[in-house]
């Protein structure tokens, strides 16, 4: 009787401690797809966003409702994807938008990042300013 009750006992502390671990990854990977999609919704936003500051860095936070009480934040550079050799007005230029999604977990900062390009035609202040 002993014995057989040792057994269980040794049994159910090591499904315990699985059910542990598999309810923390759960909880990383719930943390992790909720941030991956306030990152497409941010993306989304800066694709259609016009204009868009050249070479300047662009940064804010999430609401903490929408990130499960996690802090998070982003920040968004957008920079010429190749220079043309001779732009003009009416011409297609192309954008990179890189795109960081970071938050807290625990005391660890965690972060990815997103690229995208989109074109778009350059206007005659981007030639008096000397875009490339």
């Amino acid at each position: 009787m002993i014995v057989a009750t040792t057994i269980m006992a040794v049994a159910v502390v090591t499904l315990l401690s699985g059910i542990s671990g598999a309810t923390r990854v759960a909880s990383r990977l719930r943390e992790y797809d909720r941030l991956v999609q306030l990152a497409r919704l941010r993306m989304n936003e800066l694709l259609v966003e016009d204009p868009l500051p050249l070479n300047s860095v662009m940064a804010g936070k999430f609401d903490p409702a929408d990130t499960g009480g996690a802090e998070a934040g982003w920040q968004a550079r957008v920079s010429r994807s190749e220079a043309l050799p001779s732009p003009a007005a009416g011409q297609l230029a192309l954008d990179r938008i890189e795109l960081e999604v970071w938050w807290m977990s625990g005391q660890t900062r965690r972060a990815f990042t997103l690229d995208s390009y989109r074109k778009r035609l350059l206007s005659p202040q981007d030639i008096a300013a000397g875009v490339p």
